[in-house]
């Protein structure tokens, strides 16, 4: 069936000039109001309540689908993968982690390219906007390459290190081994999704998004119980639809290319702002995900049943991210687009507006899964000494949503103003609390719920609290506030 991805309007400051869709029927890469110079409010009107909600529901509605993708694809696996077992569900979480790590670091490919395409839009360089997109993409092509390429013989060293139980290292390894070929493909994703979020699009990674899902979950079904290929077809029904994805958006760049007259050859643009800002990027995101990797090895020495009942929470946990992430995403495109044009007031508004919708909406999550709290994890398994482990950390996961949703909107403020800087240095006091409540925890031998419980409770609400103070901190100074095309 042809796959048609939404409708694009022509606009004053749309990406094609007096065309609304392609020649094969695949979207433009700019369809949201907020582009717009013709009919968009007026700036007086623009720092108004009202027309902020407006403009952050455009972007964060579609972003929610969109980026609930990757967690949907992990809650599909722990779902499927759960009823095999609590050896083929540890097995899952050891390998997730390790990919997601990666692939967590990699997150650095949306988050500057966003802001940077915002900048130009913003400014009215509407082909340096889209062709800075596709060096990002270029720039993720190249390192998931080299990624599978390294990541390939280190796969069962890497998993070694997180158990040592014989069954879900078995498993593990199966997972990654065959999930790493679609780790390119993820990247390219993630690159796109940056180019189209600077764009103020939204809508297309949704319906790209939705596809990939829907093919995820057909497959793995089909490959873990009817072919009978276990935690084996989940990894390749993944990596299918991956892919799927990836060529979906290489289509959609290059048609934009062309018809902007943009180069589609191989470039990074200038390497030493390129490297300057991501190496920041990527600093924030390892302190970020050593603290996972942490949380998952401490899990790992507690026992198999608590390392299976953090994987279900980590997967819960992911997706609650992503929907807060929304939000975030939102304000990287505007707090960037309006940087661009040089709106200071507006982004300041935009801050404001934003961190309310993050804490209330983290309330509301909050208060759904915390009755949810006893009858969740049967969604997710079988296994009576996992599920007693769950309703425990549900409570404390519920505990902290609401600190989470006022990070979350902080951290996409301040990836849009470009703040790299500080972001990688806001990520060590949050770590460092986590490290201190495994500190306690494990040296005393706790086990079960109470074991568990205090770990989780290390990271839901710790480390929440910890980025919270630090954000809150810079977002209420000046100095992340520069406008112009540039930072």
């Amino acid at each position: 069936m042809p796959l048609r991805l939404g409708h694009t309007t022509d606009t004053d400051a749309g990406i094609i000039s007096g065309r609304t869709r392609s020649a094969v029927g695949l979207p433009t890469l700019c369809d949201n109001d907020l582009v717009r110079a013709s009919d968009g409010p007026s700036p007086r009107d623009r720092t108004d309540d009202r027309t902020l909600d407006r403009s952050i529901l455009t972007l964060a509605v579609p972003a929610f689908g969109a980026l609930v993708a990757e967690p949907l694809f992990l809650l599909t696996d722990t779902a499927l993968v759960g009823h095999l077992g609590d050896t083929a569900l540890a097995g899952l979480g050891v390998a997730a982690t390790i990919l997601h790590t990666v692939v967590g670091i990699m997150v650095f490919l949306a988050y500057t390219t966003t802001p940077v395409v915002a900048r130009l839009l913003g400014s009215g360089d509407r082909p340096g906007a889209v062709r800075a997109g596709i060096e990002g993409m270029w720039l993720a092509a190249f390192c998931g390459l080299v990624l599978l390429l390294v990541g390939l013989p280190l796969s069962a060293p890497l998993v070694g290190v997180f158990t040592s139980d014989p069954g879900a290292i078995e498993a593990a390894n199966t997972y990654l081994s065959l999930s790493l070929w679609g780790l390119p493909a993820m990247l390219l994703v993630i690159a796109a999704m940056g180019l189209l979020r600077g764009l103020q699009n939204t809508k297309v990674p949704l319906v790209v998004a939705i596809a990939g899902f829907a093919v995820n979950a057909g497959l793995n079904a089909v490959f873990i119980y009817g072919f009978g290929w276990g935690i084996a077809g989940s990894a390749i029904g993944t990596v299918i639809a991956q892919w799927g994805m990836a060529v979906v958006y290489i289509v959609i760049a290059i048609r934009a290319g062309r018809e902007l007259g943009v180069s589609l050859r191989p470039g990074i643009g200038d390497p030493r702002i390129v490297f300057s800002a991501n190496a920041f990027m990527v600093l924030r995101t390892l302190t970020l995900r050593a603290s996972l990797v942490v949380l998952v090895w401490a899990a790992g020495q507690q026992g198999v049943a608590e390392l299976a009942a953090l994987q279900i929470l980590l997967s819960i946990n992911s997706l609650i991210a992503f929907t807060l992430d929304a939000l975030a995403i939102a304000g990287q495109a505007m707090v960037g687009h309006a940087l661009g044009a040089g709106e200071t007031k507006r982004v300041t508004a935009i801050s404001r507006r934003l961190k309310q919708w993050g804490f209330w909406f983290g309330l509301i999550l909050a208060v759904v899964f915390a009755a949810l709290a006893w009858v969740l994890g049967y969604v997710f398994t079988s296994d009576p000494a996992v599920l007693a482990l769950l309703p425990v950390g549900l409570l404390i996961l519920a505990a902290g949503t609401p600190i989470a949703g006022f990070v979350y909107v902080l951290d996409g403020i301040l990836i849009g103003a470009g703040d790299v800087r500080y972001l990688a240095l806001a990520g060590i006091p949050p770590l460092l609390v986590l490290v201190a409540g495994v500190a306690i925890v494990l040296p005393l031998g706790m086990q079960g719920a109470a074991g568990l419980g205090l770990l989780w409770a290390s990271y839901a609400v710790g480390t929440m609290g910890a980025r919270a103070l630090v954000l809150g901190a810079r977002e209420r100074g000046t100095k992340w506030l520069v406008p112009g095309a540039a930072r």
